[in-house]
């Protein structure tokens, strides 16, 4: 079964030519690496960028940013899994045609209420290219494709685990939840673990005593939905990590739940929201539920996943030279 796995579209930003460019790029420093990945380079260049987006994102969003360092290191971590994704989707040989490409493109525009055209003169005028724009989405489309192969390869449904969750009395809730992750590597240290936990519990001292969430999230999160304050989006039942599915149906909205220990790491969830939550009925539930479990199985391995690419980048020696 076939699922799709959903990446945010990320828009980079173009770098303004100013008047007398000449004079201009005589008085800027070098651009300089600040990453190699395998082969690869990111350019401090391409770091900036990234960063200037994801402040304005998270202003967007009404939540505090990070400290410069910390915005620094969350930004440059997610465009270093992201570079070793976009190499594994390469040596698969996957490609996104443009047909594709201008669909996905329009469907953005529609999401915002706009032509094409209007959403060209929008980015512009926020001094976004639209060309520059497509390449990102043609970027986060390729990610998908790869996550989809190497994740939903890894996942089977049998009928009995339908069986069991449909005598468990499945229901079409859904949840709105966001996390903060603070990651242990494979096969920890007892002063691992206990450093971990530590860290967990001050986090979630801080959030008890009024800090908001989603600025601790986007500050000391490992997950890859920091920069996002966390938000883990619009859940059913079922999408729900298996590691939160007997936490959050008992959780109020607004509540921070106790630490949950996972082979990634300690997690917090808060549900933000809850919707609905009648039994799972009529004649295609059957099918329902398969997808429900497939969700849930992806979300786990998608999870595990991006925290083996982290852990390999350092591990193996694949990035270096990150200032």
């Amino acid at each position: 079964m076939r699922s799709r796995l959903l990446a945010s579209l990320g828009f980079a930003l173009v770098l303004g030519i100013a008047p007398l460019a000449a004079m201009a790029q005589a008085l800027q420093p070098l651009d300089r690496i600040v990453a190699v990945v395998n082969e690869d380079a990111i350019m401090q260049s391409e770091l900036d960028q990234r960063i200037d987006q994801a402040r304005r994102q998270l202003q967007q969003r009404g939540i505090e940013a990070p400290s410069e360092r910390s915005l620094r290191d969350q930004v440059l971590e997610r465009m270093i899994v992201e570079e070793i994704q976009l190499q594994m989707a390469r040596e698969a040989n996957l490609s996104v045609d443009d047909t594709e490409l201008n669909r996905t493109v329009r469907g953005i525009a529609e999401q915002n209420g706009m032509s094409l055209d209007q959403f060209a003169d929008t980015l512009e005028a926020d001094g976004m290219s639209l060309a520059a724009m497509r390449e990102d989405v043609r970027r986060e489309m390729l990610i998908r494709q790869i996550q989809q192969r190497r994740v939903a390869s890894r996942i089977n449904i049998s009928e009995r685990e339908v069986d069991r969750y449909l005598q468990q009395g499945g229901t079409d809730a859904s949840y709105h939840l966001a996390q903060i992750l603070v990651a242990l590597p494979q096969s920890p240290s007892t002063a691992q673990v206990e450093a971990a936990r530590d860290k967990i519990e001050r986090l979630r001292r801080e959030v008890e005593q009024g800090a908001d969430f989603a600025a601790v999230a986007a500050a000391e999160s490992d997950g890859s939905q920091a920069l996002n304050g966390g938000d883990l989006g619009v859940r059913s039942a079922g999408e729900i990590p298996t590691i939160f599915a007997d936490t959050v149906p008992n959780l109020s909205v607004g509540e921070v739940s106790q630490p949950i220990r996972s082979p990634s790491g300690f997690h917090l969830v808060k549900l933000l929201d809850r919707q609905g939550g009648q039994s799972v009925s009529g004649e295609a539930q059957r099918d329902q539920v398969r997808n429900t479990l497939f969700q849930r199985k992806a979300n786990d391995e998608l999870e595990a996943w991006i925290q083996e690419i982290r852990a390999g980048a350092y591990i193996d020696n694949r990035l270096t030279g990150n200032g």
